[in-house]
């Protein structure tokens, strides 16, 4: 029992670095593991027959990236582009290979240390997304930042059955993009 306790003491003194980002007015994170890297915004194709969600595609030193509207993925209106909006490489896996996915942010903010001890659970409702979208809340300053979970925010596999309801034609897209791989 002993053991145990050292374990949860170690866990809660251990700190993950997260990059923040603004989007929509509100700051969220992203561990910082998951990021490939951040370029700006532009050159974007877009693909017919998608999701409103899913932005287009750019093309990352000859590979084909999807890039997603995180705001309206949380099922809120399409975000505005402005001089600070940028997209964040980040890689996810996919029926288990590595796949890019580019998500659009108003602007980038920094990367933080946040301890595990200044990590909240995700509130189980008030928050204006989906709850399995976020992995905690950190507290930073005395305020909270919304820390996303990528694998379920960036899940390929809900986005391509959703891409498939509109008769499948958004799904071969999203595998020609190299979002979904068979």
């Amino acid at each position: 029992m002993g053991e145990l306790v050292k374990i949860e003491q170690q866990d809660a003194g251990t700190q993950g670095q997260y990059l923040t980002f603004l989007l929509g007015g509100e700051m969220f994170a992203i561990e910082i593991l998951n990021i490939k890297e951040i370029i700006e915004y532009g050159s974007l194709t877009t693909v017919p027959m998608m999701p409103e969600f899913i932005r287009g595609v750019i093309n990352l030193r000859g590979r084909v990236v999807p890039v997603i509207d995180l705001l309206s993925r949380f099922g809120r209106k399409s975000m505005e582009v402005n001089k600070r909006t940028c997209n964040v490489i980040i890689e996810v896996e996919a029926d288990g290979e590595k796949v890019d996915v580019g998500i659009v942010v108003d602007a980038v903010s920094e990367v933080l240390e946040i301890p595990a001890s200044e990590i909240e659970p995700a509130p189980s409702f008030g928050a204006k997304i989906r709850a399995d979208f976020i992995s905690g809340m950190g507290k930073v300053n005395g305020k909270f930042v919304i820390i996303l979970n990528v694998s379920k925010v960036l899940s390929v596999d809900e986005m391509a059955m959703i891409s498939g309801m509109g008769g499948g034609a958004g799904n071969a897209a999203l595998l020609e993009a190299g979002a979904v791989t068979n």
